[in-house]
């Protein structure tokens, strides 16, 4: 099927303009965008009640914009004791809100992070308990038609998603997919390309966005870049997206701040066995890009602190990089 894409953005870009999110829909209609995937909602905020969302709903329809929703979780832990937590409830109410504003698409992140502490459970447990909750979702998901387009995000591996959807017995298209982020693959030591392919048959949501990577005295560093001007070949996954059967929205995420992966450390590595020879090399390989843009004066590393004064401007240029990239290069018509 020959995609037409829609380019819109993810709210979490925003948050430090504090809109809530019939504003965040405005500002994208205003803004070149042509919908929003809301990852969650703004820190502290209250749930929307039904009315709410549908008047959320109206608008987007009113101004044929698109609407994917978030706030799911898959690792059934306390991210931060570790304790044994049920997420049926939680991701059953994010399931309704997701029916009541008319979309498939439910994003689920449960933070992650959580092999760069070796005191933390292990990758292996957290595989089978997440396996375990989702399977028991199942019907539920169905029965709202909704699919909990897990993040890759910092918590697995595309191997390791993969064995997920395997454990759980799932298929493409069923109740569980993929929000591709194109530039956090790099943070779980995996070529933005040929993560995007081995997943490739599971995403339903994406996250465009940009990075560079690079080395440093404790081992690799990545970093978010405005759209077009990082080592993400964004073009060639665009690319593989048109292959899909159904539409994919690609949802602009960007931000600031640095992940440090302690590659030198063997205990760290340890825990990407699925790491092979050629993805290394290929990871080498986009650091010695990074380092020539970084010394060219085309990219650099940006602090979280400096995000909140940049991020509407860098977010508008975003959307402008990905449109362009779509249309001059696929000729769609977006």
């Amino acid at each position: 099927m020959e995609q037409i894409f829609r380019v819109g953005i993810d709210n979490y870009s925003l948050f430090p303009m504090n809109l809530e999110p019939v504003k965040v829909m405005k500002w994208a209609r205003q803004n070149g965008a042509e919908g929003v995937a809301f990852s969650g909602l703004q820190p502290g905020d209250t749930y929307p009640d039904r009315g709410y969302l549908r008047a959320l709903t109206e608008y987007a329809k009113e101004n044929n914009l698109y609407l994917e929703w978030g706030g799911a979780r898959h690792i059934p832990r306390d991210m931060n004791s570790w304790s044994r937590k049920d997420l049926f409830e939680h991701n059953r109410r994010c399931a309704r809100e997701a029916e009541t504003i008319g979309t498939r698409i439910v994003r689920s992140c449960s933070g992650g992070l959580m092999r760069w502490n070796p005191a933390n459970p292990s990758t292996k447990t957290l595989l089978g308990e997440t396996a375990d909750a989702l399977r028991d979702q199942k019907q539920m998901l169905m029965d709202h038609d909704v699919i909990l387009a897990i993040e890759t995000h910092f918590e697995f591996t595309t191997f390791e998603l993969l064995r997920i959807f395997e454990m759980c017995g799932a298929s493409p298209g069923e109740f569980l997919g993929i929000c591709l982020d194109t530039m956090n693959l790099l943070i779980m030591l995996e070529d933005p390309v040929k993560a995007s392919e081995r997943i490739l048959p599971w995403v339903v949501s994406t996250h465009i966005k940009d990075g560079g990577i690079i080395w440093n005295d404790k081992g690799l560093t990545a970093f978010p870049v405005e759209t077009g001007t990082g080592i993400v070949d964004l073009g060639r996954i665009v690319e593989l997206l048109r292959n899909l059967e159904y539409p994919v929205n690609l949802s602009v995420e960007d931000h600031g701040g640095e992940f440090l992966m302690p590659v030198f450390d063997p205990v760290f590595l340890s825990e990407f066995p699925d790491l092979g020879t050629s993805e290394f090399i290929r990871l080498s390989e986009l650091a010695e890009a990074t380092r020539q843009k970084i010394n060219n004066g085309e990219i650099a590393p940006l602090s979280r602190d400096i995000w909140p004064d940049i991020c509407e401007n860098r977010v508008i240029k975003d959307i402008a990089n990905v449109r362009e990239l779509v249309s001059e290069i696929y000729g769609n018509h977006v």
